[in-house]
């Protein structure tokens, strides 16, 4: 009876000890290169976003990229003028030498043009500058030199209040959403995902970083008293500083 016990306790160990080893994800660096579907050309300056762990890389003039990421995780990536793609990390991705992903061109149409209220040069920090500035608080986001229209010192307040009334949304986002949100610090901090969003006014890498869509963005910008034309004019960067912020008093809050 002794000796059965011992082996089945020994039987465990080993086989709690291969689990345990089976369930560490194994992170290695993925080199890929992407290339336009038209021609087959690698393509400079695509930002790479591993989703799962919220890190971002850029191609170089070869269309090369280096990225850390595991088995089963996700790739957004992203070219102005190319339809976005997600790509799920492979084994064959990551062992196959020369490994390639393909970006297909986004067929524009003359008349879908949108033309800003404003004259913009292309140049994010001009064009900020140039944008007309309410009588609101400016607030600062670190890595960029000027400031952006936030909200009023009562905000907090308010969204104590919105936390507390009948129509919970923000709590409920929050929470449903949390772990994902809980990834905001990391977000703001590599420096690839911030020189990505900063040039973005669309909200689409955004939506697909805090996997809410873009009219649960704006429920959240509304709820956290921000002011609509902070929420139509600010670019992808600052609206996420901004629900960072949202989410750090929402946390006091609920403590």
């Amino acid at each position: 009876m002794k000796k059965s016990v011992i082996l089945l306790l020994f039987i465990f160990l080993v086989w709690g000890a291969s689990f345990g080893q089976e369930s560490q994800v194994k992170v290695v660096e993925l080199k890929a290169k992407v290339v336009g579907s038209s021609n087959n050309l690698p393509l400079e300056g695509v930002h790479i976003i591993n989703l799962n762990k919220v890190i971002g890389s850029i191609t170089d003039l070869a269309g090369e990229f280096r990225i850390n990421a595991s088995v089963g995780d996700t790739l957004y990536i992203t070219f102005l003028g190319f339809k976005p793609e997600r790509v799920r990390v492979s084994n064959d991705l990551i062992n196959l030498e020369n490994s390639s992903i393909t970006l297909t061109e986004l067929a524009y149409a003359l008349e879908e043009v949108v033309v800003r209220p404003y004259q913009l040069t292309g140049y994010l920090e001009i064009d900020v500058r140039n944008l007309p500035i309410s009588s609101a608080f400016q607030y600062s986001i670190s890595g960029l030199n000027f400031s952006y229209e936030g909200r009023s010192k009562s905000a907090a307040k308010q969204l104590s209040s919105v936390l507390n009334g009948p129509v919970n949304f923000i709590k409920s986002i929050f929470t449903k959403n949390q772990m994902q949100f809980d990834k905001l610090p990391n977000m703001k901090q590599d420096d690839r995902i911030r020189e990505l969003l900063a040039t973005k006014f669309d909200r689409e890498t955004l939506s697909v970083l805090l996997q809410i869509d873009q009219q649960e963005i704006v429920r959240i910008l509304n709820n956290c008293s921000y002011s609509q034309s902070f929420i139509q004019d600010a670019n992808d960067l600052q609206i996420l500083d901004a629900i960072s912020q949202c989410y750090e008093e929402y946390k006091i809050l609920n403590r």
